[in-house]
């Protein structure tokens, strides 16, 4: 473990006997601002200014299971996608939510009954656009769609342009990439879940532009987070087991298309090899150099209580560990990387 790898562990070790009441402890409720639980799960984090924008599904309160589904499919329906501010990643304002349900016209991609997960927003410096990626699926999961809205502010409105399977591929688990270059992927598990495809977007990050690449062909990872670090490219997933924990992996890569290769799970304590109880979503990039893995820790039949893990990463010469921390610290307010 490295030296800024070993000052945070320590930090989020022990922030619980110095902060307030506000600490968030990993896997327990974390509340907003306003005092009420965070309602943004399979989410990310874009850092625009100074301010730090966590997109998420807005979990409605039902949770029940799709009928006649050969797995164990449990879900809420569409009630939108919720934004959430911070200067700090302690203190979160519900900004509100910034896509919402079409529940008039049955057809919609927004409709309630529709699946809508893990949003991700990029901003574009050239059409000052803010662009969010979400999969987008009907209740039985067989549309596997991403789709596609834009905002000229952060905290939305967004407004639905599209859901289509990109490259004419199935999209379930995704996330959305922007590189040092201001180029941007979708990365996407397809193929029945068995295969991840990157994808370039095009310049105004609405739409493909047919230059993809197959990874893990067979390997049926999902929930991918990504992050580069000296010039490599690293994805952390997720097996397939529904909601139900896994064993995590990770792959890297010196280039973003790959190919890449899949190494065994970087968590390290109690729960590893359930990947604490959770699963990835994002990882998020601080000031000196090193990084937060995002997780959600699901609980399938009352989703809208499922709760936030986040967890340093430690990069050294023979790849990356994630170990267990039990709280995440305001002090890390001064470590995020202002971009």
């Amino acid at each position: 473990m490295n030296r800024l790898t070993l000052t945070l562990t320590s930090l989020l070790a022990t922030i619980c006997l110095h902060a307030g009441n506000n600490t968030p402890i990993n896997g327990e409720v974390w509340l907003d601002t306003s005092g009420n639980p965070i309602n943004a799960h399979g989410g990310g984090i874009l850092h625009h200014g100074d301010t730090y924008y966590w997109y998420g599904e807005y979990k409605g309160k039902d949770t029940y299971r799709s009928p006649n589904i050969g797995w164990e499919c449990y879900r809420t329906d569409f009630t939108g996608v919720s934004c959430y501010s911070s200067t700090d990643l302690i203190n979160w304002n519900f900004e509100g939510v910034v896509l919402t349900p079409d529940p008039t016209n049955s057809t919609s991609d927004l409709h309630p009954t529709m699946v809508i997960e893990r949003p991700k927003v990029i901003y574009n410096d050239n059409t000052k656009q803010f662009v969010m990626w979400m999969h987008v699926d009907d209740h039985n999961y067989w549309q596997a769609t991403a789709g596609v809205a834009v905002s000229d502010s952060p905290t939305g409105p967004f407004r639905f342009i599209e859901a289509i399977r990109p490259n004419g591929a199935e999209s379930r688990d995704l996330t959305v990439y922007k590189d040092d270059d201001g180029k941007a992927y979708l990365l996407y598990s397809s193929e029945g879940n068995a295969t991840l495809y990157i994808s370039r977007l095009t310049d105004d990050y609405l739409k493909q532009t047919g230059v993809y690449t197959r990874n893990f062909a067979g390997k049926s990872r999902e929930a991918p987070a990504i992050f580069k670090n000296n010039g490599k490219y690293y994805i952390i997933s997720s097996g397939c087991s529904g909601w139900s924990p896994n064993e995590a992996a990770y792959a890297v890569a010196d280039n973003i298309m790959g190919p890449y290769e899949l190494l065994p799970n970087p968590c390290t304590g109690v729960d590893a090899d359930k990947t604490f109880y959770s699963q990835s979503t994002f990882a998020l990039q601080l000031k000196d150099g090193s990084f937060i893995a995002m997780f959600d820790r699901w609980k399938k039949e009352n989703l809208i209580d499922s709760r936030y893990v986040w967890l340093p990463i430690d990069i050294n010469e023979e790849g990356i560990t994630i170990p267990w921390t039990p709280t995440w610290t305001q002090n890390m307010e001064t470590d995020v990387d202002k971009k």
